[in-house]
C-alpha cells in the first residue's frame, strides 16, 4: 500500500506516558514524528487523531487500532506485559 505508514503508540519505560509515534522505514527511530501525551490514561480514539493530524497524517479507512502484547524482557513469563497499539495511516493533504 504505499504512500501508507504505521502509527503506533506504547506506554514510554522512561516516563511512563503514552507515546504515539509513526514508523517511517529507512529512517532512524530518533527522526520518526512522535509525541508524548500528559498522563498514564490510555488516550481516546479522538486524541490520538488530533495528534497524528498535528504531526501531518491522518487515518486510512477509519480508527481501528489493532493491540498486540509484547513483554519487557524476551522469553520471560514474568517480565511486565507491553501493550502496543498500531494503526495505519497516509500523510495527510495540504
Amino acid at each position: 500500500m504505499a504512500g501508507t505508514y504505521t502509527a503506533q503508540m506504547a506506554v514510554s519505560r522512561w516516563t511512563g506516558r503514552w507515546r504515539l509515534y509513526v514508523v517511517l522505514l529507512g529512517e532512524r527511530s530518533s527522526q520518526w514524528p512522535e509525541y508524548e501525551f500528559d498522563g498514564a490514561v490510555v488516550p481516546t480514539v479522538a486524541a490520538r487523531s488530533r495528534v497524528l493530524n498535528k504531526l501531518g497524517f491522518a487515518f486510512t479507512d477509519g480508527a481501528a487500532w489493532t493491540w498486540v502484547e509484547d513483554s519487557v524482557v524476551a522469553d520471560d513469563a514474568a517480565s511486565p506485559v507491553l501493550l502496543i497499539a498500531s494503526v495505519t495511516v497516509r500523510e495527510a493533504g495540504p
